[in-house]
């Protein structure tokens, strides 16, 4: 319990005024006789009613306040969460709330002023911005309560339990039609190539139509229906694809709000969101962490639920990326051919243990390496040079991706297909290679 700013002014009040009283007889100045026991009567007075009106504030009852927390939470986006007030109050008061947000969590609108009527609840809402991935726990929330005369403050803090999951940015993959999340992988640079020749999947016979090739033409079905009948191809589904999911120290680079490791997330999840739109099979397999995860491929939109709940509290690691030790949990566990995507941050000295381990994992398996690159280097080239500072910076930043082109082409030389994308534009490049070795039928 603390004073209000009306107790400490009336004090303010009473004090200069004793001190005025003081000052006036040293300056030569009558007063009479009554005045100083009068304002002696009003310090006893201002004094009693302060402690009768402390004692009625540490009897009023606490409002009670519910907390509206969303159960899922974007990383990286402004969400909404409602707390109401109930209370049994005759009179109206104002009361400053502030709740409790968990570390990790930016906040906007705390605390806030809630003015309470008798008979009515009041709702208010702040915004909340994850900035990690994770499990959180709400505790408690602390409210300022004012006394009936409002002479105190009365610091209440209320039990009020909640919790809520941080998943990576997940907002635009639901809810989304076919064609709108086409408009969206294009606006975003996805690129769908033209087809070439046919897909390699029976989908069913249909009438010729304008623009069919002869090839397409059902012979026997024509002679049975005495009309051109052409058969129609698809692309081929039931195709398995694994993430092999870098959580070493190398990925915990950040160049804006979200990390690598971060970026690396939301790329896999959009292709496994495309690619089980088209029919095939998802999984995942964590190397370089604490506690390695795997989920086998399976096929279905319930299948990205899985994926959120397994992903969405992995956390990088300080050890190192050992991709031989990788390379053999996924070749025990995934027995069937599929595309192995290796998402990881290539650097110079991946070159004999990368390039072993992907030769066995081509053995049995599609792979795709895809590597990230730092924003930062590519300001850091891009940077005029004025300073021996920064032409030191120039040519370490040159040195160290002429390195790593090479380590590219060293792999690309060995068949190995290399991705190279900034964070922020990995999800869609992976979309589109994705795309066009499906109609190729690469897959």
């Amino acid at each position: 319990m603390k004073p209000s700013r009306l107790l400490l002014g009336l004090l303010a009040g009473l004090f200069a005024a004793a001190v005025l009283l003081g000052a006036l007889p040293l300056l030569g100045v009558d007063l009479a006789q009554s005045l100083l026991p009068m304002a002696w009567g009003l310090a006893l007075a201002l004094s009693a009613i302060a402690i009768i009106d402390g004692f009625w504030l540490r009897q009023r009852p606490s409002p009670r306040l519910q907390r509206e927390l969303p159960g899922n939470l974007p990383l990286g986006r402004w969400s909404e969460v409602q707390l109401t007030a109930h209370h049994d109050f005759t009179q109206a008061l104002e009361i400053e709330v502030f709740d409790h947000v968990p570390e990790g969590m930016a906040f906007e609108h705390l605390p806030q002023l809630i003015s309470l009527h008798p008979g009515q609840q009041t709702r208010v809402s702040y915004r909340l911005k994850p900035l990690v991935r994770g499990h959180f726990h709400f505790a408690r929330c602390e409210l300022l309560l004012p006394s009936p005369l409002r002479l105190w403050q009365a610091r209440r803090v209320l039990q009020l339990e909640g919790e809520s999951r941080v998943y990576p940015d997940f907002a635009r993959l639901y809810g989304a039609q076919l064609k709108a999340v086409d408009d969206w992988l294009s606006q975003l640079g996805v690129r769908q190539r033209p087809r070439r020749g046919l897909g390699l999947e029976f989908h069913q016979l249909r009438e010729f139509r304008d623009g069919d090739t002869l090839r397409q033409i059902d012979w026997k079905a024509t002679a049975r229906k005495r009309t051109p009948i052409a058969r129609e191809y698809q692309d081929e589904r039931d195709q398995q694809i694994v993430f092999l999911l870098d959580c070493g120290r190398r990925m915990r680079s950040q160049d804006d709000e979200l990390s690598h490791f971060d970026h690396a997330l939301n790329a896999c999840l959009l292709l496994s969101y495309v690619a089980l739109r088209q029919g095939d099979a998802v999984g995942l397999a964590t190397f370089a962490s604490q506690q390695p995860r795997y989920l086998a491929p399976v096929k279905g939109p319930a299948q990205l639920n899985v994926l959120l709940n397994a992903v969405y509290d992995l956390e990088t690691s300080q050890l190192p990326a050992d991709f031989s030790a990788a390379a053999d949990l996924l070749l025990a566990r995934q027995r069937r051919r599929s595309l192995v995507v290796v998402v990881t941050n290539l650097r110079d000295e991946d070159d004999h243990e990368l390039l072993a381990a992907v030769r066995r994992l081509s053995r049995q398996h599609r792979v795709l390496i895809a590597s990230l690159r730092e924003e930062a280097l590519d300001r850091l080239r891009q940077t005029p040079v004025e300073q021996f500072d920064q032409a030191i910076a120039y040519c370490g930043t040159l040195d160290y991706l002429n390195a790593r082109a090479d380590l590219h082409e060293r792999l690309a030389a060995h068949d190995v297909p290399v991705l190279d994308a900034r964070p922020g534009e990995l999800g869609p490049e992976l979309v589109s290679s994705y795309l066009a070795w499906k109609k190729a039928g690469a897959l």
